[in-house]
């Protein structure tokens, strides 16, 4: 099957050991078993935090500061993709997207979905509680609720003791 007549699937990434499961797990069910022809094909998207949603404050300083901030989470974000490049070597998987886009991962990763008009959405999942996702927000439930696409939210397994 030629690469444009596939199915596209899309995973979030960040730099969580959550989404390199997620990635691992979607590589190892997926894609390396098929080698060469794996039935999807794969968009690796990282969302980078706008340097103010980062910084989180506004006002007197703030303009001296966002530059650094910038600064940092353009060598996060490369590290990121680094990250994943590496785990998709290591499973034999040579053929794939990544993408960094710059937003709130909620928007960036439903947007994705749209843009490369994927058939599956992945992220992983922080396993956060009820409290701190209230909060929070949990970016796996909004894409759940939003993304034009099957969701899988892929966790990552508890250890018994």
């Amino acid at each position: 099957m030629a690469t444009a007549d596939k199915p596209v699937m899309v995973v979030g990434i960040d730099d969580s050991e959550q989404s390199h499961y997620a990635l691992e797990w979607i590589l190892d069910h997926f894609f390396a078993p098929y080698a060469s022809n794996p039935p999807f094909k794969l968009v690796i998207v990282h969302a980078k935090p706008t340097p103010t949603s980062a910084v989180g404050l506004a006002g007197p300083g703030a303009a001296e500061v966002l530059p650094f901030v910038d600064t940092d989470l353009r060598r996060i974000a490369a590290r990121v993709v680094e990250k994943a490049k590496e785990i998709c070597a290591r499973k034999s998987v040579n053929v794939f997207l990544a993408e960094v886009v710059e937003g709130d991962a909620r928007n960036v990763l439903c947007e994705a979905v749209d843009k490369h008009h994927a058939s599956a959405l992945v992220v992983g999942s922080h396993g956060y509680g009820a409290i701190k996702r209230a909060v929070l927000g949990s970016v796996s439930d909004y894409c759940a609720h939003h993304a034009h696409c099957s969701v899988m939210i892929v966790k990552r397994p508890k250890i018994k003791h």
